[in-house]
């Protein structure tokens, strides 16, 4: 009854609130926030408007794509920064009963700009996670329990902390934030060992759209297979994960060998392709593939660096390496014998000697305007084929591709053990990635050619769908409209996304969000069941 009293009040005070036009939506939701909140505080110091001097730095703080903070780009109305759960909470409920759309973002990532920017909806606010970045490492039970804020850096460098030979499989960028990493799938270096960070995950807290705080046995089976690897702002506010830690040797190797075409790369990467999904699963080679500068002066070529994890020592490296992939000819003086953590900075690419403090930042220094795209491999591309794919990529001012390794663990997950699909038969992922500097000025230019590159590379990929990784979101595949999540039109991505489990997500989504509070661009509709909150 105090509950029931206690709600109706504060409908009262916030339709009271909304009926007086002098008032903004910031300040409903700062005076909102005071009667749901379990810590109440100054809550006006932690909403940030386009008035406010800091806003523009708070958005930009961990935004990564420069492409979506141009000017031409709506921004949003405020930005709450929450302290804890209860301010999580108390924000849904707010954006809920105030109707004000709500965009969440952990660590600034998304490729498409989605957890800041709204191509689709106004007003609406952005539930920033930056300060809710507790990780509480249990080396004795294997754990780990992490709040959505946290980059996966940090992750990584307190496991080390507590232990030489613990560590997780999960993203190789440092600066990932944990909360939207895992809805994804949350791929890495150690994938073909263990899979991916979506699958070695034993618990979660969530806030539901009705404003709960739910653990895996509050929120159900269903649920809770649906956030790990059904994309983030579906299904609720990931408060934080349960990871199951994973064992590393006390010593793994690193190596960077890179070949022009000149130098036979053409050749190399074609049988790439066949040895690096099915060697050692202790062995991760991926491939980063970028122009260079040819043998011949002004004339770019291609170059392909083999970029290398083995989870243990150089000497059985050099034996696994000389019966599975001899073409490379790796040598003893190329390999590098590290621990994990430091292996997490090689492959971050941190340059020789940055000491793994540097993890603790906790965002990226770097930044770029970019589009990128994704594919999945079943076939080996031939040769020949390969040859011709050179000449449209070199078209670019500035493309990269990274190729990463399949098989492995990844190969004995059955597709529908978690909403990522992409499992058994896959070769390798392709990322392609074209950046860019200058804004605006060259930005149709780059888009053009990313778009013709991809089309070109369509009958070497998967088919019926063409797989794309959801982590890599690509609106080119399809987009919500204004008001409109429709199941007709989600189907143009969540296929490719999601394959068959995409049918599942939809029906979890229709279950526990059927207002569908928690939607973006490209998010997983519910069958027309309620209206919208």
């Amino acid at each position: 009854m105090q509950s029931l009293l206690s709600t109706v009040a504060s409908f009262v005070v916030l339709l009271s609130i909304s009926l007086t036009t002098s008032v903004s939506i910031e300040e409903a939701f700062n005076h909102c926030l005071t009667l749901h909140s379990k810590t109440p505080n100054q809550f006006s110091s932690s909403i940030y408007t386009s008035t406010n001097a800091s806003f523009t730095s708070i958005l930009e703080s961990t935004a990564q794509n420069l492409r979506y903070l141009l000017p031409s780009v709506p921004k949003p109305d405020f930005i709450f920064t929450a302290l804890d759960d209860s301010q999580v909470q108390a924000a849904v409920v707010c954006a809920k009963q105030l109707r004000v759309h709500m965009r969440v973002r952990s660590g600034g990532h998304d490729y498409e700009g989605l957890s800041y920017a709204s191509l689709i909806e106004k007003p609406f606010m952005v539930l920033d996670l930056a300060k809710i970045r507790a990780v509480n490492v249990d080396i004795e039970h294997n754990t780990a329990w992490i709040q959505a804020g946290a980059t996966i850096g940090e992750v990584y460098y307190r496991i080390a902390e507590k232990s030489s030979v613990h560590g997780f499989p999960a993203g190789l960028c440092t600066t990932l934030g944990i909360g939207g990493h895992i809805t994804g799938g949350a791929y890495g270096s150690m994938m073909r060992k263990y899979g991916l960070g979506a699958d070695n995950v034993l618990d979660a807290k969530i806030v539901d759209a009705n404003g709960r705080v739910l653990d895996r046995a509050a929120m159900g089976e269903e649920l809770f297979w649906a956030i790990r690897g059904g994309g983030g702002g579906s299904f609720g506010v990931i408060l934080w994960w349960k990871i199951k830690l994973v064992p590393v040797p006390q010593t793994v190797t690193v190596f960077t060998v890179t070949k022009t075409l000149e130098q036979g790369g053409n050749k190399l990467l074609h049988r790439w392709q066949r040895v690096a999904p099915k060697i050692d699963e202790d062995l991760f080679i991926r491939v980063i593939i970028q122009p260079g500068n040819g043998s011949v002066p002004g004339k770019r070529t291609v170059t392909t660096s083999y970029n290398a994890l083995f989870l243990g020592g150089a000497d059985r490296l050099l034996r696994v390496m000389k019966h599975g992939f001899p073409e490379l000819g790796l040598t003893r003086k190329d390999c590098v014998e590290t621990s994990w953590i430091k292996s997490v900075l090689y492959i971050a690419g941190y340059p020789d000697g940055t000491a793994p403090e540097v993890l603790l930042q906790g965002k990226s220094t770097t930044k770029a305007y970019f589009k990128a795209k994704s594919d999945f491999v079943r076939e080996v591309i031939p040769e020949k084929s390969l040859n011709a794919l050179w000449e449209i990529f070199l078209q670019d001012d500035g493309p990269l591709m990274i190729w990463n390794p399949y098989g492995g663990m990844m190969s004995r997950i059955a597709e529908p053990a978690t909403p990522f699909p992409h499992r058994k038969g896959v070769l390798y992922k392709i990322q392609y990635v074209t950046g860019w500097t200058d804004g605006e000025k060259s930005m149709a230019k780059h888009m053009n050619w990313m778009r013709k590159f991809y089309f070109y590379t369509a009958p070497y990929v998967s088919k019926y769908p063409r797989e794309t990784y959801v982590n890599y979101r690509d609106l080119d595949i399809g987009m919500n409209q204004k008001n409109n999540t429709s199941f007709f039109q989600a189907c143009s991505w969540g296929y490719r996304y999601f394959k068959g489990n995409f049918n599942r997500l939809v029906k979890v989504k229709t279950k526990v969000d059927p207002s569908n509070f928690f939607r973006h661009e490209q998010s997983i509709p519910p069958l027309p069941t309620g209206k919208k909150g």
